[in-house]
């Protein structure tokens, strides 16, 4: 594998570090800043929605730039928001520095989507993709709870300077690894045609059902890890200085997941998401029984990881693949769909959770989502098998017909 994935699976890292971290820092940052809890989780609420808007409208507004060139300036952009946020002496400067981060972070993964992907021969495409979000996963794995323990210890602040660091390393790698050619315009049909080309791929059926199944499919597992801490701890019994030790456990599934689902996905795409999304349905549900058995929880927790992030790269390829004559903006729409999925996925769990059905109950909501997302999967698999017979015919008429003709008077 070209070693530019390398650059780009560190730019990741960071970006998943400085997403999640925060999580863990709150109490810290919101007694600092002197705001209560619900205001302090607009510092991760508002992340998300920023990463959404950035996803879509910053990588409209680059379709013509080479993708290097943009990649370099998001990582600067990623850059300014930490370093911000290191500084900040009030919450509003702190929530600029955390909206500045996110707009990049959307970005980033779209673009560098195509990017990886075009770094490798079409057989090998997935693995590229899952390569550049092992980033993300590691930064579940090793930089949520490092980053934690250096701000418990050093202030938070030294955490969002760590991150700085992180994003000028990986701003040199991207600068010396990714090749110049990687991605530039004119690579695709839709980049010729700049933001409008862009855009005509969402003219595809195929490309709005894939975007749906990411929403529900990847929000059905997220949705219930946003309560994940209280049904380890509500329901399962585990105290809650053991949820940090958890939580690596489930990003050790999330790394595992990730490459084999990879691999398989460059194999079969829609055969991938549909053992994956099935199985991911059948943990959920597994979970949601076997929650009160400590055991059996920290068992679940793994195989969801697992098999939520197994999805990952065959629903980036897929939007990539529907919309292969214009992929950027799609592929930047894709994550902002895994972003809008893990907002649904975690409001339908909290209604839930605020009606009295208990601590289990967002693992319910996952399961349902999941399902939904397999069934929007075996529907596009579909129309898409029925247009490529139809095709098939209509090129065997037309052959026959050229040959010598079928129609006598």
């Amino acid at each position: 594998m070209p070693v530019g994935l390398i650059a780009l699976a560190l730019g990741g890292f960071g970006i998943g570090l400085t997403e999640f971290v925060i999580a863990g820092l709150l109490p810290e940052v919101g007694a600092d800043f002197h705001v209560d809890a619900a205001a302090a989780g607009w510092l991760i609420s508002g992340y998300a929605l920023a990463v959404a808007v950035g996803a879509v409208g910053l990588t409209a507004a680059v379709t013509r730039l080479p993708r290097k060139t943009v990649l370099l300036g998001l990582m600067v952009l990623f850059i300014i928001g930490n370093a911000l946020s290191a500084v900040a002496t009030d919450y509003p400067t702190m929530l600029a520095g955390r909206i500045v981060a996110a707009l990049c972070h959307g970005a980033f993964f779209g673009i560098g989507s195509v990017v990886a992907a075009e770094m490798v021969e079409p057989d090998k495409k997935a693995r590229a993709i899952a390569i550049m979000f092992t980033g993300l996963t590691a930064a579940n794995v090793l930089g949520v709870p490092f980053g934690t323990l250096l701000g418990q210890q050093l202030g938070w602040r030294s955490t969002f300077w760590a991150i700085t660091a992180i994003g000028v390393i990986a701003l040199v790698g991207l600068a010396l690894l990714v090749p110049r050619s990687a991605g530039r315009p004119g690579d695709d049909a839709g980049a010729t045609g700049g933001l409008r080309g862009e855009l005509r791929a969402f003219r595809s059926t195929q490309l709005w059902l894939s975007l749906a199944a990411t929403v529900l499919g990847f929000g059905g597992m997220f949705g219930a890890f946003t309560y994940i801490a209280y049904t380890l701890t509500g329901l399962s019994g585990f105290p809650s200085a053991a949820v940090p030790w958890l939580l690596i456990l489930f990003g050790v599934g999330l790394f595992v997941g990730n490459a084999v689902g990879g691999r398989f996905a460059d194999r079969s795409i829609d055969g991938t998401l549909m053992v994956v999304l099935s199985a991911l349905a059948v943990i959920l549900g597994i979970f949601a029984v076997a929650a009160p058995l400590p055991v059996g929880a920290v068992i679940a927790l793994v195989l969801m990881g697992a098999a939520g992030f197994a999805t990952v790269p065959a629903l980036q390829l897929r939007v990539l693949r529907s919309a292969e004559s214009a992929p950027t903006l799609a592929s930047g729409a894709n994550i902002a769909a895994f972003n809008v999925g893990n907002a649904l996925g975690a409001w339908l769990g909290g209604l839930t959770i605020a009606a009295g059905l208990g601590y289990a109950s967002p693992l319910w909501v996952g399961a349902a989502m999941t399902v939904a997302a397999f069934v929007v999967i075996v529907i596009a698999a579909r129309m898409r098998n029925r247009l490529f017979r139809e095709g098939r015919q209509r090129s065997t008429l037309t052959t026959v017909s050229n040959g010598r003709p079928t129609i006598r008077g």
